[in-house]
């Protein structure tokens, strides 16, 4: 039973690490990398992926020089608080399987549903692993749709809606315009 539940830890912790290596912005990018142009940045949820590649393929056959990238939109201090409970759920079932009380080690009696954990191990990390995924899902969950060309030129958070495609295709024009009036104004100043 102590080598099921060292193994058990052990797998634990190296989900953690594996979880957390490489990107250490823990945001998921998706790239497309062909053009040389100008930068246009979408942020957005995993919802809205399926709308953010039918946009890029419009965008390429309109503007085939620009460049398009994608990641997920996460507000820095919910990311931290989602970040943290990621990890304290971990914890919280290594305690629960290794059979350690935490409550011991601050001089206080164990709550009920502590001891009631103890006895139900497997429903007891099943509850804490589901209840603290969705919490974290729903911090997440922020409904962002923005879109970057070297400043904001949309906000679903802000509007409240998407934008369709001859919007963004007229805010694109508009900023591109603007864009090379005030490059060639500083090209002839210089």
């Amino acid at each position: 039973m102590k080598w099921l539940r060292f193994s058990l830890l052990v797998l634990g912790v190296f989900s953690l690490c594996c979880s957390t290596a490489g990107d250490s912005s823990g945001i998921k990018k998706m790239k497309m990398q062909f053009a040389t142009g100008p930068l246009l940045k979408f942020q957005i949820i995993s919802g809205y992926k399926r709308v953010f590649e039918e946009y890029t393929q419009a965008l390429y056959q309109r503007y085939p020089d620009i460049r398009i990238e994608g990641e997920n939109y996460l507000p820095i201090p919910i990311y931290h608080v989602a970040s943290f409970l990621s990890m304290f759920k971990l914890l919280v079932i290594g305690l629960i399987i290794i059979g350690r009380d935490p409550f011991a080690l601050v001089g206080v009696q164990a709550p009920g549903i502590w001891e009631w954990g103890q006895q139900n191990k497997i429903y007891a990390c099943m509850m804490v692993f589901f209840f603290s995924n969705m919490i974290e899902n729903q911090l997440m969950s922020t409904g962002a749709f923005e879109i970057t060309l070297n400043v904001p030129v949309w906000s679903k958070l802000e509007s409240g809606h998407l934008p369709s495609m001859q919007q963004l295709v007229q805010i694109l024009d508009n900023e591109m315009k603007m864009n090379v009036h005030m490059n060639t104004r500083t090209h002839h100043h210089s």
